[in-house]
């Protein structure tokens, strides 16, 4: 059994302009990283394809796809937001990215693989059921939670968010759906100013306040999620995982540190071996410091590809 790793050339040519922060050289240094560690060569390198129309639509509807397509430019940039553009080759990289999302769930689901880490772009976690926005388009994990429950039939799924900033998107979708906890860390306040305070029963949000340490960040975690989670027995662990709490990350003001992210995914790693026969799926969120991401995300997949 082996550790997935998605990854297309084309989620790099998605370019919001040479000084916007979610870039295509954040792809490019997790692979260099990856590969000079050697972890690289522990995993099933997969070259995902684009979700279809039906998939999208388990998540977001008709209207709103076709507002995204016919706002995708011939040449140039149009914002869907002060933070986020469309540009030529951005639809085709989100639906890559989302269908990576889909293809992981399959592959997990039918014991493939043992788990998966989808390392593409755009993310998703900030996109709403009907709004683009944080430089999201599609919500890559409601689409993988969506699969797991419709098309693979699972009663129980858990979603592990740990980006900086809160997945109001992801809130929004999955708010009140009782198949699904999403339990997730953010720093308070901070973008996107909304969906902090519990929605619905289904809904854990642990507010941090900047400075805080990652001492004190461990113990929140542990206090604020394990309890519910082994409670709620998930069948499957998706995780929108964000780095960019890392203490060099130059987007928000927490200090995690790169073994924070290893402790992170030990943890979520034991939670799916008793409960969920060690299916995750995990899907790059934010992360912005080059240097902080790529080694995280290292320690993320040493990880998943050791279980």
């Amino acid at each position: 059994m082996t550790t997935a790793f998605f990854s297309h050339d084309d989620c790099m040519k998605h370019d919001m302009g040479p000084e916007h922060p979610e870039s295509p050289a954040r792809l490019a240094a997790i692979i260099s990283y990856i590969a000079d560690t050697g972890i690289a060569e522990k995993l099933d390198w997969v070259r995902p394809e684009e979700i279809t129309r039906d998939q999208l639509l388990s998540v977001h509807p008709e209207s709103y796809l076709q507002q995204l397509d016919m706002m995708q430019p011939m040449r140039g940039r149009v914002f869907t937001d002060p933070d986020t553009a469309m540009m030529p080759d951005t639809l085709r990289a989100a639906r890559l990215a989302a269908g990576a999302n889909i293809q992981a769930v399959d592959m997990v689901m039918s014991s493939q693989v043992t788990n998966a880490f989808i390392c593409a772009r755009p993310p998703g976690h900030h996109a709403e059921r009907t709004k683009s926005m944080g430089f999201c388009f599609y919500n890559n994990v409601a689409l993988a939670a969506m699969r797991t429950l419709n098309f693979h039939h699972l009663d129980r799924v858990a979603i592990i968010d740990f980006d900086v900033h809160q997945g109001n998107g992801t809130v929004d979708i999955v708010s009140g759906d009782e198949r699904i906890l999403m339990c997730s860390s953010f720093q308070h306040p901070l973008y996107p100013h909304s969906h902090v305070h519990r929605q619905a029963d289904n809904i854990v949000n642990i507010p941090i306040e900047a400075g805080c340490s990652s001492e004190e960040y461990r113990k929140r975690v542990e206090a604020g999620w394990l309890k519910r989670l082994n409670a709620f027995k998930p069948q499957v662990i998706l995780i929108s995982a964000g780095f960019d709490a890392h203490r060099l990350d130059p987007m928000a003001e927490l200090n995690l540190e790169t073994e924070d992210y290893r402790w992170l995914t030990e943890t979520l790693a034991s939670v799916a071996n008793e409960h969920s026969n060690d299916r995750i799926i995990s899907t790059l969120e934010g992360g912005y410091h080059l240097k902080a991401l790529a080694e995280s995300v290292n320690a993320h997949l040493d990880v998943l590809s050791s279980v």
